[in-house]
């Protein structure tokens, strides 16, 4: 049954549901449709003539992809994530199911504006049109735990304010609870991998977004850092507006990923490397990372220029965690020393030890991680290396995927894989990888290699001035 729109209260009963119970029927739901359409998708190509077959094929394919969108996208909650996630995935998921997936990436079916004018009220104190001097109540943005509104202090500084879905908390730790149901699930989006990896992430971080206090203090730390930056910029976090459902921030504009794919190669190149240096500047300089990469999440401008949202969900590493990071660059990608560097996977229990794999196939297998960055010299990102590093992340066939396990700080991480090169790869970002690397690399500390390099490094400097 589809929410009265005009019931303040339907949208909550709809995602409350029965509570497991209610969540979990229609997450079996989901799973029991894809099931039927697989199953008449190859009645009705054994019965097509031949000539027709992958007309027959392709036509039920898009309708068991748009199924599944909008079953995902009316859940909002883990599952509707799950979809997001895999709208990224090239390998092993046909064409149908990654373009109707895509669409959940930057918008979900809104909750009414009287929905979100009483979260607002019953958070803040206040309805919103009494706390704010305007306010939008049409979200510019919907996504799978919230929407954003436009909205201006009395002060006149004009906010974005992110407003939880009532029940979405209750809805998603149902969704989590129900291991088994997603299990069923995961394979139909994620054929070639282990349900109960990407299960286990799912329920120990996207908890942490369901506190948007959480998420200010993520965002907060990541403002605090790139104060000043010359093209990485954080909206600033107003917490006096900001409560567990309720998310304040400065409200920013800029162009939508969707059409800075079509600019020019030099800004394409220079968004590129401002995403680059925004992920492996976090991970070994600030011990943070951003763990949602996905085109929702950037507005771009010329020159480099990216504004970063969405920090509900970040890993921060310990510095023994980073010290493995550095430990893995350093003996594969400085020294070639490829026994030191899989003694360093083993010790952090990524590779089980097993005397039967020689340690030249490890470095075959992982030296693809590191690819951009083992040589000097200009790279382009290709959807082949971007399709061909989610095979490795899905591969359960080879003999050293076998032996791999992903303790808990790998698992966030490897959202780079399956999340940042797709994006490179559709700006088609060309870079010296490497270079640009050295400078965010401790161990190397080198000197600028970009025009974006030289501003960075200025911006250091005054940091460091008494």
């Amino acid at each position: 049954m589809t929410p009265d729109r005009r019931d303040p209260g339907a949208e909550a009963s709809a995602l409350r549901g029965r509570g497991q119970f209610g969540r979990g029927a229609g997450a079996a739901a989901i799973g029991a449709r894809l099931a039927a359409s697989r199953l008449t998708r190859r009645i009705r190509s054994r019965l097509a003539p031949a000539e027709r077959r992958d007309e027959v094929t392709l036509a039920a394919d898009q309708r068991a992809a748009a199924q599944l969108t909008a079953s995902l996208g009316q859940m909002k909650g883990a599952l509707m994530k799950l979809g997001q996630l895999a709208s990224f995935l090239d390998e092993g998921l046909p064409e149908p199911y990654r373009l109707a997936l895509a669409q959940l990436q930057a918008a979900a079916p809104p909750m009414s504006a009287q929905t979100a004018a009483r979260v607002v009220g019953s958070e803040l104190g206040c309805p919103p049109d009494e706390l704010f001097a305007s306010w939008d109540p049409e979200p510019v943005a919907a996504a799978s735990i919230g929407q954003v509104h436009r909205a201006t202090r009395r002060d006149g500084r004009v906010v974005a304010v992110k407003v939880q879905y009532p029940g979405v908390a209750e809805a998603i730790r149902a969704d989590l609870a129900n291991t088994a149901l997603l299990g069923r699930i995961l394979p139909t989006v994620f054929p070639s991998l282990d349900p109960a990896v990407l299960v286990t992430e799912l329920r120990d971080r996207i908890g942490e977004e369901l506190d948007y206090r959480h998420e200010a203090a993520n965002q907060q730390a990541f403002v605090d850092h790139y104060r000043g930056h010359p093209f990485i910029h954080i909206p600033a976090v107003h917490h006096d507006l900001t409560t567990p459902r309720v998310l304040t921030t400065d409200f920013v504009t800029g162009a939508r990923f969707e059409e800075v794919v079509s600019w020019d190669r030099a800004e394409r190149d220079l968004a590129g490397e401002t995403l680059f240096r925004f992920v492996f500047r976090g991970i070994h300089r600030l011990g943070m990372f951003n763990g949602d990469p996905h085109p929702g999440n950037y507005l771009f401008g010329p020159g480099g220029q990216v504004t970063f949202l969405d920090f509900g969900l970040v890993k921060t590493f310990t510095p023994d965690e980073v010290q493995v990071f550095h430990e893995m660059i350093d003996t594969l990608v400085l020294q070639g020393d490829g026994d030191a560097y899989r003694r360093t996977l083993e010790g952090v229990g990524l590779l089980r030890r097993d005397p039967a794999l020689a340690t030249r196939e490890v470095v075959a297998f992982f030296s693809h991680f590191h690819d951009l960055v083992m040589c000097p010299g200009p790279r382009t990102v290709s959807h082949d290396y971007a399709s061909e590093t989610v095979h490795r992340v899905l591969d359960t066939k080879s003999p050293v995927a076998r032996d791999v396990d992903l303790p808990p700080m790998f698992v966030i991480v490897q959202r780079i894989n399956l999340g940042l090169y797709a994006l490179l790869a559709r700006l088609e970002a060309t870079a010296d990888w490497r270079r640009i690397a050295e400078e965010l690399w401790p161990m190397t500390d080198a000197p600028p290699a970009t025009e974006l390099g030289r501003a960075e490094q200025r911006w250091m400097g005054e940091r460091e001035e008494p």
